[in-house]
């Protein structure tokens, strides 16, 4: 079981894992072992998942996401079997738990009256500069 929060957990059935040969270096180890994984999370089918963490899950993870609506989490980071399936289990619950709180709305500011003094006050140094520069006759 994946504890995301106390009201999301994701069961042991949901997640689905390969392993496969990792790429790199490990000398023969890496063409006789297959220690890198590849953990698949299906976000559209999972009761698991609220609709809203859901649809902010699948903004959040686009680019990894298939067109079934699979996710697919590959670990190769690490020689051994079990630290590359715990590296991806880490990496799934990191990103389902970015999609459970909703991003904060952005406030609109005006700029200062000071910022406005100073950007009006560049454009005329600049605008100084330029001026200079052609009266060379």
């Amino acid at each position: 079981m994946l504890i995301i929060t106390p009201d999301i957990r994701i069961p042991e059935q949901e997640i689905e894992e390969t392993f496969i040969r990792a790429s790199g270096p490990g000398g023969q180890n890496v063409n006789k072992v297959s220690t890198a994984v590849q953990v698949r999370f299906d976000v559209l089918g999972s009761p698991s998942l609220p609709d809203d963490v859901r649809e902010r899950l699948l903004k959040i993870a686009a680019n990894r996401i298939t067109t079934d609506g699979v996710l697919v989490i590959e670990a190769k980071r690490y020689r051994t079997r079990e630290r590359n399936r715990q590296d991806a289990r880490e990496r799934l619950a990191r990103l389902i738990h970015r999609a459970v709180y909703p991003p904060k709305p952005r406030k609109r500011t005006k700029p200062t009256r000071a910022s406005k003094l100073k950007r009006l006050e560049d454009k005329k140094h600049r605008s100084r500069i330029k001026r200079l520069r052609g009266n060379t006759d």
